[in-house]
């Protein structure tokens, strides 16, 4: 079954190692605390699970930092005793007041555990499990350069705060009298 991460995310604190203008940038040596959303469990029946979604750890210890709200996706997969992820896809929204930005693209990273083994060490007489609180850091393999995408709800706010007297074309009629009066 494939997931697609169609979130809308809200708000976004930015670190000041993230540049993000019209790309978001990260080099190919970067760093993300990051965590699943929903659990994780593989075993010899379930060795394999793809498009499993996760999200950077807020204030996280890593290199850098993304957005806090960001989706990635990648697949999981049992080798021995450790849980492999890899990561195929990034999607972010930042905000700054009622602006906000999306970039969404390909990310190609890879989990380490604490010990910083390549994969993480999950498992419990042959069954893995990943909880949403289980941090782990993902290590870019390459570099990660994203242009910003087209925001059709930004289009959306501009119209409505327009229509809210707060743009220049404010469609609001000045104080007539009503005729049916």
């Amino acid at each position: 079954m494939t997931k697609t991460p169609t979130l809308l995310l809200l708000a976004a604190l930015l670190s000041p190692s993230l540049v993000l203008a019209a790309t978001l940038e990260l080099p190919a040596d970067a760093r993300l605390e990051v965590q699943v959303i929903d659990s994780v469990t593989l075993d010899q029946d379930v060795q394999r699970l793809d498009d499993i979604l996760l999200r950077p750890v807020a204030n996280g210890q890593g290199t850098y930092e993304l957005p806090s709200h960001c989706i990635m996706v990648g697949d999981a997969r049992l080798e021995g005793e450790r849980v492999r992820i890899t990561t195929k896809s990034v999607t972010c929204i930042a905000t700054d007041g009622g602006d906000s930005e999306i970039y969404s693209g390909e990310m190609s990273a890879a989990a380490y555990d604490a010990d910083g083994s390549f994969g993480i060490a999950a498992c419990d007489s042959g069954r893995c499990e990943l909880t949403p609180e289980h941090a782990f850091e993902l290590r870019l393999a390459s570099e990660l350069s994203i242009e910003e995408q087209e925001n059709p709800s930004e289009k959306i706010n501009i119209q409505r705060r327009q229509a809210e007297g707060a743009g220049v074309a404010n469609p609001i009629p000045a104080e007539r009298p009503d005729p049916d009066q």
